[in-house]
């Protein structure tokens, strides 16, 4: 690891269509104020300069995206255990589109390291503290080697300074994120239930328990076989196709699955056309409604169908 790749910065990155997102959510209030940052295109190359004395780990997430949900606790916890050690630069792909390109991001959560103005790979998914720790002592360690000793400046916390606090989510929300939190996904759809119930219109609720549903659909699944399975399958084979475009979404590809299953709406009739189009319109919720993505795809789906 103390070998890392070439530098990386935005400068001829090519500006993708930014997707309206929702706002991230702030730092525990247990983490202490400096620790955590969240990096947007303005700013990203103030991080790269930092970490030519500090190391920086870069989180690549997407807001309400389940995995992003369930890593963000952890990385945050660690940088506060880690007590300064590195930087923890939290990235929203879908409001900063050119980041995400400049590390060739395939799929969130993502998580890199910087050292000195070079990316170093780290991990894909969400993963358990105790799985994190060796990895990120290596950072800390590939950082020695390159002479990134420095640490960062944790800035007091003064009462009469202090910002005003964000305002709570929605109970029902809460409820949600606290249960996915916990990998109860049982619980958490029933929150968002709860809330579609009591608002039909809650929209957040509705993303969310597509989300939620999606999670439960690929527990459990080895994504290379779901897609070299898809891959072989005829083009109408609805049992091979509906996961695939499932494992494609949950990893950020909302274009590839969204297209997977126009193609077999377009070649399917009855209850397995009717199949794959209820589940395109579930997977159409976990983008917003102006998202490049759902706008072509919405437009080739009318066409498929009529």
């Amino acid at each position: 690891m103390s070998q890392p790749s070439n530098p990386v910065n935005l400068h001829g990155a090519v500006d993708l269509s930014s997707i309206a997102a929702p706002k991230p959510p702030a730092p525990s209030e247990s983490t202490p104020d400096g620790l955590v940052v969240d990096v947007s295109e303005a700013t990203f190359n103030d991080v790269v300069q930092q970490s030519m004395t500090v190391p920086v780990v870069v989180m690549l997430w997407q807001v309400g995206e389940g995995q992003s949900i369930q890593l963000n606790p952890t990385m945050e916890a660690l940088a506060t255990e880690y007590g300064g050690k590195f930087l923890l630069a939290r990235v929203d792909v879908a409001a900063n589109p050119r980041i995400a390109q400049v590390f060739q991001v395939q799929s969130v959560p993502t998580v890199l390291a910087v050292i000195k103005g070079q990316p170093l790979p780290l991990f894909q998914g969400s993963h358990a503290a105790d799985q994190l720790r060796p990895v990120l002592d290596q950072v800390l360690q590939a950082a020695q080697e390159n002479g990134v000793t420095g640490t960062v400046e944790v800035a007091e916390n003064d009462a009469e300074d202090a910002e005003p606090a964000e305002p709570p989510l929605p109970p029902h929300i809460q409820a949600a994120y606290d249960a996915i939190e916990a990998d109860d996904l049982d619980g958490a759809a029933a929150a968002f239930q709860q809330g579609l119930d009591e608002n039909p219109r809650d929209e957040e609720a509705a993303a969310g328990l597509a989300q939620v549903e999606l999670l439960r659909r690929i527990a459990g699944l080895d994504p290379q076989q779901v897609l070299t399975a898809a891959s072989e399958a005829a083009a109408g084979d609805v049992a091979a196709h509906l996961p695939a475009a499932d494992i494609e979404v949950a990893s950020g590809k909302l274009a590839e699955g969204f297209a997977r299953l126009i193609g077999v709406i377009r070649v399917t009739a009855g209850d397995d056309r009717d199949a794959a189009r209820t589940r395109l319109l579930e997977l159409f919720q976990l983008a917003p409604h102006d998202a490049p993505e759902v706008v072509k795809a919405r437009r080739d789906l009318a066409v498929a169908l009529y």
